[in-house]
């Protein structure tokens, strides 16, 4: 394998983070005069232009988290072939003759303290980085704006928002920056039943549904099918999004999370009268959803030909794919946008992973290099069809097998409205303050105004015990 030796000493970390605060960045040395193109194919087989050069060398390392193999694997129920990093790997040192690419890759859990401590002792020179704010707050994180300028880097390949969706700040600094690259995307929209409302004789979801069409087509679909005799549910959500939901039913009525970006800074509007008729809009839609859906139950039948759910009004694109691509449900199921914010454009929750420079790696500029390299057409490909990771990049909308999923360009195009930047207090306590907070109003263990004003004050006082 590729892998450098961890090591990882967490006890150390803090004091090493306080030591690379404030470290200053290097203006990026090389330029790309040297290029050369040649044809060559993406992992579909599109034709695109490949360009190389032999201005680069050393060895570029990087830091990935999640099941990512190095070698090509077959699932051994489907005989469906995964192929390993190997074959990007291959495919970058192709592109940069006589550099070399080494991986280092690591689970999810504790992934913030892990990635931390593998900042503060320079064991990469890229990282996945979907912590990107805490760390370039502490100066871990290499400043891309000047990369970006010097080397006529085209941001406009990128899908609308994603560059903002990840900026951030700088130890010094009063304004967001560019910190990452967007590299796998991630977003959310609600998918319907097309049978069931069929059955029901109910017209299908719209593109953009209002909280108003979404209660009246899932009273209409609530009770025994008539023509299964099948007991059916207007609506349902995965219970630990329920604050998720919450949140951007509150935007589609103008309402927003609160302001500020440093935890030290943050304001919320956690008791706002949009929270609150959220809230209660929410707890009226439990009419018509399957007992226990607060509780995570009630959609173990989604996306199957058994569903007895209309309406789901939170999906992932991994759920998504999976369920759409199979041959028994890829014409049963429509998929519609999530609610935004009128005077923003914007509603739901940011996701993804970018990847950042090191500011302490000793190659930054072939760092770039990958960086860029992430976000090609090869790239991308290679992530959409083995991990079926969301692409990033405008481009995909051009992939056959990407287009023939009925739906996908709905998903794709609804990256561009997710709220940016991303929230940032999922990245802290207020997170969990909220989400105990929706559970106890959900479960009848409080009203929705208590549950919402104590959210607030616990949210207002952890930002205080930051001061």
């Amino acid at each position: 394998m590729f892998k450098r030796g961890l090591a990882i000493a967490l006890a150390g970390t803090l004091a090493l983070s306080v030591l690379f605060t404030g470290c200053s960045s290097d203006e990026p040395e090389n330029s790309s005069n040297d290029v050369k193109q040649e044809e060559s194919k993406t992992a579909s087989g599109k034709e695109e232009v490949k360009e190389t050069t032999d201005e680069y060398s050393g060895t570029v390392t990087v830091q990935m988290i999640g099941d990512w193999e190095m070698e090509t694997t077959t699932d051994p129920l489907t005989g469906v072939k995964r192929e390993g990093l190997e074959v990007v790997k291959e495919e970058f040192e192709s592109r940069y003759p006589g550099t070399t690419v080494e991986y280092v890759i690591m689970g999810w859990d504790s992934y913030t303290q892990k990635t931390q401590t593998m900042l503060s002792v320079n064991e990469c020179d890229v990282y996945q980085v979907p912590g990107i704010a805490a760390f370039a707050d502490q100066g871990f994180l290499e400043p891309l704006e000047p990369y970006i300028e010097k080397d006529g880097y085209d941001l406009g390949q990128l899908i609308e928002g994603q560059i903002d969706g990840w900026k951030a700040m700088g130890p010094d600094e009063t304004d967001l920056h560019i910190y990452g690259l967007p590299v796998i995307g991630d977003t959310r929209t609600m998918m319907y039943d097309k049978e069931i409302f069929d059955q029901w004789g109910v017209e299908y979801l719209s593109e953009r549904p209002t909280l108003e069409e979404i209660k009246e087509k899932a009273a209409a679909m609530t009770g025994t099918n008539p023509v299964t005799g099948v007991q059916n549910y207007g609506i349902a959500w995965r219970g630990r999004d329920t604050a998720d939901t919450m949140v951007n039913i509150a935007e589609s009525l103008g309402g927003t999370w609160g302001d500020g970006f440093r935890f030290k800074e943050l304001t919320f509007n956690f008791n706002s009268p949009e929270f609150v008729q959220a809230a209660d809009y929410l707890l009226e839609l439990l009419a018509y959803a399957p007992e226990g859906v607060v509780t995570g139950q009630g959609l173990e039948t989604f996306g199957t030909s058994q569903n007895n759910v209309a309406i789901n009004l939170r999906v992932g694109p991994n759920n998504y794919y999976n369920t759409y691509v199979t041959p028994d449900t890829i014409d049963k199921y429509g998929t519609s946008y999530l609610f935004i914010n009128e005077n923003e454009g914007m509603g739901g929750m940011f996701a993804g992973s970018p990847y950042s420079i090191g500011a302490t790696s000793d190659n930054k500029d072939l760092a770039w290099e990958y960086l860029k390299f992430m976000t090609s057409d090869f790239y991308q490909e290679y992530q959409w069809k083995n991990y079926q990771s969301l692409p990033v990049i405008k481009s995909a909308t051009e992939w056959d097998d990407f287009v023939n999923i009925p739906g996908m360009d709905l998903v794709l195009d609804s990256m561009k409205y997710l709220w940016t930047p991303r929230y940032p207090y999922r990245a802290g306590q207020p997170r969990g303050i909220l989400t105990d907070s929706v559970e106890r109003f959900m479960l009848g263990e409080s009203t929705t105004e208590e549950a919402l004003n104590d959210a607030q004050t616990q949210a207002d006082e952890w930002v205080a015990s930051l001061k």
